[in-house]
This record gives structure tokens, C-alpha cells and sequence, in this order.
């Protein structure tokens, strides 16, 4: 074992030293009932209470396998980001002409469409599932509520055909960031008020900025790409502002994760490090570390005094990964961040979306009893 690792200390607050990203596999129990539900065999509350009693067995199981913060799992969405948009005022949910492209595969065409001013965040109807896991979760562990960052839903705004609604109700932009901020922070404050003490903000916004193929895109169509963070960065501080002292909001940066497949070619994080790390004022990044396309540890210098949490787990296979590579990795980002702000945990959520990762619900809790072994063994 390292020395670096003589200084490590356990973590009693979010994010933990082993952690998890937030979605989890769905049980047959719910596909069952969404099936029946698509077809008008069950109604919207016979689908709840299958999804109540899911929610209630996936908390016990988080709770067996050590976990200190839980989640519902997203068990009641279909999509990581866009069921959350179209809880939103002026938000809907359309159709569109092509799904999100991952390597080698299509996801559904669905997407969110302006139909007025953003608005209603007070109103989301996900403060009232958010109450059934506070309940389910009790008092030992962290109940905690994962939503798209708000960048995340300008990005989707911005998309193919959407931007014609945005210039038909938001000519001027700085409108449209200051209705999306106004309407997250409510929003924030809603979780809260129904008992929330950490929010997750999940922003694939980050992956794509450092994303190769994705930038070179961009800069020939003329775009400024730093200008484009800026605006993000913005917004997504604009919706945290001035937030209740005890509740922790942290970011997760996703770089695709649909059916264990992963979107654009890859990059370091070093294109945007600056502006996100230094200019974000979130208490902890999540980030992904599974894989080479990730790139390496030094834009970890550019972090101020938050966590980082280092995703070098694959959510997207069952197989556990060498223990021996994990714990010089971990030393590796000691050299930039100290070995007390870093945590570990699985790189993304274990089904982004309904379809979920290719792997079997005892390899995902493998997986994570893993990735507590090891924290464990550093951190003591």
C-alpha cells in the first residue's frame, strides 16, 4: 500500500468514500408493470405501488452492500435527464427526428420541446417521489436526489430543430438562463423543504466540451467552444445560489452511458478543467476515470477545496476491475488532489436510461460491495 495513503481518513458526509453515481438496474417487477401500463392493463396507481415496493427492497439492498447515500434507483423514469424536463413549466415531451447517437448503437427518439416560458419549479412532480425515499431510506443513510444539471436542459433546448422555439420565446438569451435558473433553484428548494440534504446535479454537457469529435464539430460551424462553457458554467451556478448552508449539491460529469455503450471519440478533461473545476461552485465532482478516453489525472490541479470523486469503476460490465491498477490510480490523482479529497464510486449510474447497462443485477452489486472494499482499504 502507497504511503500517500497513511494520511487517509473516512468521510461522514456526502459524497462518502465509496459512493455510487445514482440509477440502478431495473427490476423485472417494474418492466412487468410499465408494459401493462403501456398497454392500459394497469392504471398510473397500480404502476406506483409496484415502483413503491421496488424502491423500498432497492434501499434495503444499497443499505446491505454499505452504502451511506441512496437513491430511488430513477426507478420511476424512463430517461436520466428528460423526464425531469418535462416536469417543468413551458417544457414538453416530443418526438424527435433521430435518438442520441452511442458508439454503434441509437437510443429512442424522444426529446424536450419548448411550448412557453420555462417555469413551475416549485411544482415538480419528482418533490413528491423524492418524499417516498426520504420515508423509505429512515434516518442512517443520506437520502439523495439526482436531477439533470441545468446546462444539460439548455443543451437539449439547443438541439436540431428545438432551437426554433427557443428564438421564438427567448430572442434574448440571457432571458432564457436567468427563467432556467430561476426555475431549478425553486425547484432545489422544493427537494429540500421535502427534506433533501444533497442534490446531484448529472451534466453530460462537460463530457461532450472535452469530447475530440465533438469539439472539432463545433469550431468548424464557428462556434467559441470556451464562450459555449461560460454560459454553462453560468447557469448552472446561477441555479445553486445562495442555497440552504446544509444542503450539498454536487455534479456528476457523464460522458454517455446507453446500453454499456459510451457517445463521441473521448478527451481529457483538460479543454475544460479551468472553467468547470475552478469556476463551478458545486462541494464535489463525480467523475468518470473508467477508461483511457477519460485521459489522465493532472486537470485535477485546477480543483479547488472540493471532493473528487473518482469513477475508475465501469458501470458497464459486471466484471470487477484489478484492485491492484485501482489503488495506483488512486495514488496517481494524489499526486494533484490530496488523497482526503477523494472518494470513489462506479463511473456512471448502472441504467442511465429504462434499457439499462449489459450486466446482471448480482454483478451491479458485486460491483459496488468492490468498490467498498477498496475505499475501505485506503480510507480505512
Amino acid at each position: 500500500m502507497s504511503t500517500v495513503f497513511e494520511q487517509a481518513t473516512q468521510r461522514d458526509t456526502v459524497p462518502f468514500r465509496h459512493d455510487i453515481v445514482g440509477s440502478f438496474l431495473r427490476p423485472q417487477a417494474i418492466k412487468d408493470a410499465r408494459a401493462k401500463f403501456a398497454a392500459g392493463e394497469i392504471g398510473a396507481a397500480e404502476l406506483r405501488q409496484v415502483e413503491d415496493e421496488e424502491i423500498v427492497k432497492l434501499v434495503a439492498k444499497q443499505k446491505e452492500v454499505g452504502l451511506k447515500g441512496v437513491t430511488d434507483g430513477e426507478f420511476r423514469r424512463s430517461w436520466w435527464h428528460l423526464d425531469f424536463f418535462w416536469g417543468l413549466g413551458g417544457v414538453d415531451k416530443k418526438a424527435s427526428d433521430t435518438g442520441y447517437l452511442f458508439h454503434g448503437v441509437e437510443s429512442r427518439a424522444e426529446t424536450a420541446l419548448l411550448t412557453g416560458k420555462v417555469g413551475e419549479g416549485a411544482k415538480h412532480p419528482m418533490v413528491e417521489d423524492f418524499k417516498f425515499l426520504c420515508k423509505a431510506a429512515g434516518d442512517d443513510v443520506v437520502a439523495r436526489q439526482t436531477i439533470p444539471a441545468p446546462a444539460q436542459l439548455l443543451f437539449e433546448l439547443f438541439r436540431g430543430d428545438n432551437i426554433k422555439t427557443v428564438d421564438e420565446f427567448y430572442p434574448n438569451r440571457q432571458d432564457l438562463y436567468t427563467d432556467v435558473g430561476t426555475a431549478y433553484r425553486d425547484a432545489i428548494l422544493a427537494f429540500y423543504e421535502a427534506g433533501c440534504r444533497n442534490i446531484q446535479l448529472d451534466d453530460c454537457t462537460w463530457g461532450a466540451l472535452s469530447d475530440r469529435q465533438f469539439r472539432a464539430m463545433q469550431e468548424e460551424a464557428g462556434v467559441d467552444i470556451n464562450e459555449m462553457a461560460k454560459g454553462f458554467l453560468y447557469v448552472n451556478n446561477l441555479a445553486i445560489e445562495n442555497l440552504p448552508a446544509d444542503l450539498v449539491v454536487t455534479t456528476h460529469v457523464c460522458r454517455g452511458n446507453f446500453k454499456s455503450t459510451y457517445a463521441g471519440e473521448g478527451g481529457g478533461y483538460d479543454p475544460i478543467a479551468e472553467i468547470l473545476f475552478g469556476g463551478s461552485n458545486v462541494s464535489a465532482f463525480y467523475l468518470e476515470y473508467d477508461s483511457e478516453r477519460a485521459g489522465g489525472f493532472e486537470p485535477l490541479k485546477h480543483v479547488k477545496n472540493q471532493q473528487v470523486v473518482l469513477g475508475l469503476f465501469s458501470s458497464k460490465f459486471g466484471e470487477l476491475e484489478d484492485k491492484a491498477q485501482i489503488f495506483k490510480r488512486i495514488e496517481e490523482a494524489a499526486q494533484y488532489v490530496d488523497i482526503n479529497q477523494l472518494c470513489v464510486s462506479p463511473q456512471c449510474g448502472f441504467a442511465s436510461t429504462e434499457e439499462g447497462n449489459v450486466l446482471t443485477e448480482e454483478q451491479q452489486w458485486a460491483k459496488l460491495r468492490f468498490v467498498k472494499e477498496v475505499a475501505d482499504e485506503v480510507w480505512g
